[in-house]
C-alpha cells in the first residue's frame, strides 16, 4: 500500500493545467428524471455490514451495492446508457452507431443503451478481456472488435473507427477536445450517490472510492461535497500497477503510467480521464495504491461478509483495510464504500 495525502499546492497545480477541462457535473436531478423512465430502473440498496466493520475495526461500514443495477451487474449501467437516452430524447439516437472501448462493464451500458433506443453498438476489446465478456456484449446485439493488448490501445482503435466511419465515439474517459459526452456520462453516475446520501443515516467520516480512469470516483466525490461539504475524508483507491490519478496528483499534471496487467481489470487504466482528474484534485483528500494481494484480500473479505464481488468491485474495501492505520481511522469511523460490480 502507498498513500498520498493531497496538499493545496498539488490541487492547484493540477487544476491550473486543466483550464479548458470542465469540472464534473453535480446535477443529479436530470439523470434521475430520465433514467427512472427505464422499466429496469430501481434504487440499489445501501447496507450496514457489521462483518466489514469488524474486519476494518471501525464503527460502521455502509455498502452501496451496485451489483444488480438495472440488470447489468454494475454502476456502469447509469453512464453510457444515460448518454444514449439523452440523444434519444433529442431524436438523435435511432440508426446511429456508437463505438467505444471497454475493459468491462462500460461496454455493456453502451450495448444496452443502443439496443433500447434503436442504435448500433461497436465495442473494441483488448486481447486481455475474457471471451465470456465478449459473448455477453454480443447477447445485447453489439459488434465486438478485438484490438490491441491493453485498454488504451483498444480505445485508440475505437477512436480511429469513429473518425473513419463517422460513428459517435462514446468513451467513459476524457481528453483534450473530447469532453462533452464523458461529462454527460459521469453525470449519470450521480444517481447512485444521490441515492446513497438519502439512504445514509448520517454523514460518513470516510468514503473510499475505487478508480480506473476516475469517472465513478469523481462523480461520487463531487456530489458528496455538495451534500456533506468537508465532513467526510474522501480517499481514491487504485491498483499500484495502474496509478494514473495518484501519479498525476503527485506530479501536478496528467500522467500516462505504465505497469503490468492487474487482476483489478476494470481499474487497470494507465491514463486518467481529465474531467475526473480535475474534479478529484479539488474534492479528494488522499490517494491510495493497493497491491494485487491487497485487492484480492478486499474481494475475499467482501465474499466472507456475504457480498461477493471482483477485486475491482471490492477495491474500496481493500483500500479501507490496507490504509486504515496509515490514514488514522479510529474505532469511531463511519465508512461508505461502493460495491461496484457483481462477481465474475
Amino acid at each position: 500500500m502507498e498513500l498520498l495525502l493531497k496538499t493545496p499546492s498539488m490541487a492547484q497545480a493540477v487544476v491550473s493545467t486543466l483550464a479548458e477541462i470542465p469540472f464534473p457535473s453535480v446535477d443529479a436531478d436530470l439523470p434521475v428524471a430520465l433514467l427512472t423512465r427505464c422499466p429496469a430502473a430501481s434504487v440499489t440498496p445501501l447496507e450496514d455490514v457489521p462483518a466489514l466493520a469488524k474486519a476494518a475495526q471501525v464503527a460502521k461500514v455502509h455498502v452501496k451495492d451496485e451489483r444488480n443495477r438495472m440488470g447489468l451487474g454494475s454502476f456502469k449501467a447509469l453512464g453510457a446508457a444515460y448518454v444514449i437516452a439523452r440523444d434519444a430524447e433529442a431524436g438523435a439516437s435511432a440508426g446511429r452507431t456508437y463505438v467505444t472501448a471497454s475493459a468491462g462493464n462500460h461496454g455493456l451500458s453502451v450495448a444496452a443503451g443502443a439496443l433500447a433506443f434503436g442504435a448500433r453498438a461497436v465495442v473494441y476489446l483488448a486481447d486481455t478481456v475474457p471471451e465470456g465478456f465478449a459473448d455477453r456484449l454480443r447477447s445485447f446485439g453489439a459488434e465486438v472488435v478485438r484490438h490491441g493488448s491493453i485498454y488504451e490501445e483498444a480505445m485508440a482503435g475505437a477512436a480511429a473507427a469513429a473518425e473513419e466511419h463517422g460513428w459517435a465515439l462514446l468513451s467513459d474517459s476524457s481528453w483534450p477536445g473530447y469532453v462533452d459526452r464523458p461529462h454527460t456520462l459521469m453525470e449519470g453516475y450521480l444517481v447512485l450517490m444521490q441515492e446513497a446520501v438519502a439512504q445514509m443515516p448520517e454523514a460518513p467520516t470516510h468514503i473510499f472510492l475505487q478508480a480506473g480512469v476516475g469517472g465513478l470516483a469523481t462523480a461520487c466525490a463531487a456530489y458528496a461535497r455538495v451534500a456533506w461539504a468537508d465532513a467526510p475524508r474522501i480517499i481514491v483507491v487504485e491498483p499500484e500497477v495502474a496509478p494514473a490519478l495518484y501519479a498525476s496528483i503527485k506530479a501536478g499534471s496528467a500522467q500516462v503510467t505504465q505497469g503490468p496487467e492487474s487482476a483489478m481489470g476494470r481499474l487497470d487504466c494507465k491514463e486518467p480521464s481529465l474531467i475526473a482528474l480535475k474534479g478529484l484534485a479539488r474534492d479528494a483528500d488522499a490517494f491510495v495504491l493497493i497491491t494485487e494481494e491487497e485487492g484480492k484480500t478486499g474481494s475475499e473479505t467482501c465474499a466472507k461478509a456475504g457480498y461477493p464481488t471482483t477485486p475491482s468491485g471490492g477495491a474500496g474495501v481493500a483500500g479501507l483495510l490496507a490504509a486504515r492505520d496509515a490514514l488514522g481511522l479510529t474505532e469511531d469511523a463511519r465508512v461508505l464504500v461502493i460495491l461496484s460490480e457483481q462477481a465474475a
